[in-house]
């Protein structure tokens, strides 16, 4: 089995066993999909039972990120008009209530190995109040950061897939280490910050300082080349005739890089902006 950094892949099954609990032996815990239920897991009927192709990975990925836009422009709007009335409460507790549902979701659905249009387009809307909330307070104090950031973000994917796709790097095992490695390094570094933060202690990491823009570079690449190890599980998947409904899985996954890259984004063009 493959390894990726993004935890949504994980466990993908190996080649030639069953998918999706579907055919298992009863009470046995499949490698993906729902878990079974009393009676023996049931097969899926009609569409979700075809293998799963790349249009179903872009058209259920495509819904997901158009529910994240249209719900984060929303809010993104009603934050400044809060900010300028001198409602920040409001706008502070949308943007932790949006981050604390998409992170509950976010991970039931990852270790549970949740397939659902409704628990990923769910994910997909909290994310969009929390990226909305946070995208108006800084629009509010740096004019154009937003546009800056999704332009930003969508150019990342777009290199990366092109990247991917014409094999100029290519995905082996010696890679996937190096990424786990680099993916574990940054989350412990910024968890210490996080930390040594909550007690006054200023590492540099993230005062807007060439530490920090350096650290920001760091991790945006970081989130950019998790894709290629996102866009290679979701190949292995195909190929391996995943059913068409884990589309909305796949979806999941895409879109926890996709935030990730904007909020590194977003803070990168903040401290560029702050230093003018």
């Amino acid at each position: 089995m493959r390894t990726t950094s993004n935890p949504a892949f994980r466990n993908l099954p190996a080649a030639g066993s069953s998918y999706a609990g579907f055919n298992q032996p009863q009470g046995a815990q499949p490698g993906y999909g729902p878990p079974p239920v009393a009676g023996g897991p049931q097969a899926p009927s009609g569409a979700d039972s075809r293998p799963m192709t790349v249009d179903d990975v872009v058209m259920k990925t495509g819904a997901s990120l158009g529910v994240t836009l249209l719900v984060g422009v929303i809010t993104a709007v009603w934050a400044q008009t809060q900010m300028a009335a001198g409602s920040s409460g409001a706008v502070t507790g949308a943007m932790i209530g949006g981050m604390l549902v998409g992170l509950v979701l976010a991970l039931i659905i990852a270790f549970k190995q949740i397939a659902s249009a409704p628990m990923t387009l769910a994910y997909s809307a909290a994310e969009g109040v929390f990226l909305g909330a946070i995208t108006g307070v800084f629009e509010m104090i740096y004019p154009g950061i937003a546009l800056q950031a999704i332009l930003g973000t969508a150019a990342v994917f777009v290199v990366m897939l092109v990247v991917y796709k014409t094999g100029a790097v290519k995905v082996t095992p010696k890679f996937r280490k190096w990424m786990m490695g680099a993916l574990g390094g940054v989350l412990i570094v910024m968890l210490v910050n996080l930390v040594l933060s909550l007690f006054g202690v200023n590492t540099g990491l993230r005062d807007g300082g060439t530490l920090a823009i350096i650290f920001s570079l760091v991790v945006i690449g970081v989130a950019a080349f998790s894709f290629l190890l996102d866009f290679d599980m979701a190949d292995e998947a195909i190929r391996q005739g995943v059913p068409a409904k884990f589309a909305w899985f796949v979806a999941f996954g895409l879109m926890v890089t996709l935030v990730w890259l904007y909020l590194e984004i977003l803070r990168l063009l903040s401290y560029l902006q702050g230093g003018d």
